[in-house]
């Protein structure tokens, strides 16, 4: 059956990645919203796809042949528990279908999110064409400037991992990662005509639903159900900044994982504790 006689699926919008661009909010607002956005999308988040990311995230590291097919395994077990999606849409949004965010030594580029998003669109496209439908697939990508990315990713990275490199060193290191446009490009080629659709950060947080708005439009949201969603404040902000340096002393004084994770922990909880007045 070719495409042009084939049932269209609703939008399938997926948004996978990139991280540090005000992900985090997006997902809050759409989970928060969930009631309200039922009958006309459904609502997929990270939780829902653990395989797959976990696939994605390995591809990223190991970028081999093996880790490539588990990618393509768990996108067809993935849709295969999809409805049909004749009568609502999809909106699937987790940043690590993309794979790791760059910055540790094995992650040096987004470039096997190419590969990543390839096999994740075909998969949907051999799941809907054998009911006889066409994956009406939409990739969404959020971008944000370098310069504020890499200092987003720098410090997520000294939160979250042992990296001890300065900011400075990060960002000549990673800082053509940091420029997405090209690797979008290869990615609107890599998946033509499955359109490639990039969300930068700047040009849409200032609006009261940020970045679930345009996602929104490509599901088919009605506007009487848009003005009673809720919009909600940024979340996953950074910390403030002598926080951040003294867990980037902790990553250089402290070599074992497991004890240099608790003093971590320990800071930010505290941290927290401040926060709430305790």
């Amino acid at each position: 059956m070719t495409s042009d006689m084939a049932d269209k699926t609703r939008p399938l919008i997926i948004h996978a990645g990139f991280h540090k661009t005000g992900t985090t909010t997006l997902q809050r607002t759409l989970r928060e919203n969930r009631a309200l956005l039922k009958p006309h999308c459904n609502i997929q988040l990270k939780w829902k796809v653990r395989p797959l990311v976990h696939a994605t995230r390995g591809y990223s590291t190991w970028r081999d042949p093996l880790s490539l097919a588990k990618v393509s395994l768990r996108a067809d077990e993935y849709w295969a528990e999809q409805p049909t999606y004749k009568n609502r849409g999809l909106i699937l949004s987790a940043e690590e279908l993309a794979g790791h965010m760059p910055g540790r030594d094995d992650v040096p580029d987004y470039r096997p999110a190419i590969d990543n998003l390839r096999e994740i669109v075909t998969a949907a496209q051999r799941r809907y064409e054998k009911s006889g439908q066409q994956a009406d697939v939409r990739i969404v990508m959020t971008t944000r400037q370098a310069d504020p990315w890499l200092e987003s990713a720098f410090w997520e990275h000294v939160k979250s991992s042992g990296i001890t490199m300065s900011l400075e060193e990060f960002k000549t290191r990673v800082r053509p990662a940091a420029d997405t446009r090209p690797l979008l490009q290869e990615l609107a080629e890599a998946i033509a005509p499955v359109p490639v659709i990039p969300l930068a950060l700047e040009h849409w947080q200032a609006l009261p639903l940020g970045l679930a708005s345009p996602l929104l439009d490509l599901v088919g949201v009605p506007p009487k159900t848009r003005d009673k969603l809720v919009p909600l404040p940024p979340e996953n902000t950074r910390l403030p900044q002598p926080v951040l340096d003294e867990l980037l002393d902790l990553n250089r004084k402290i070599s074992d994982r497991e004890a240099r994770n608790v003093a971590k922990r320990a800071l930010m909880d505290a941290h927290e504790r401040t926060l709430a007045g305790d």
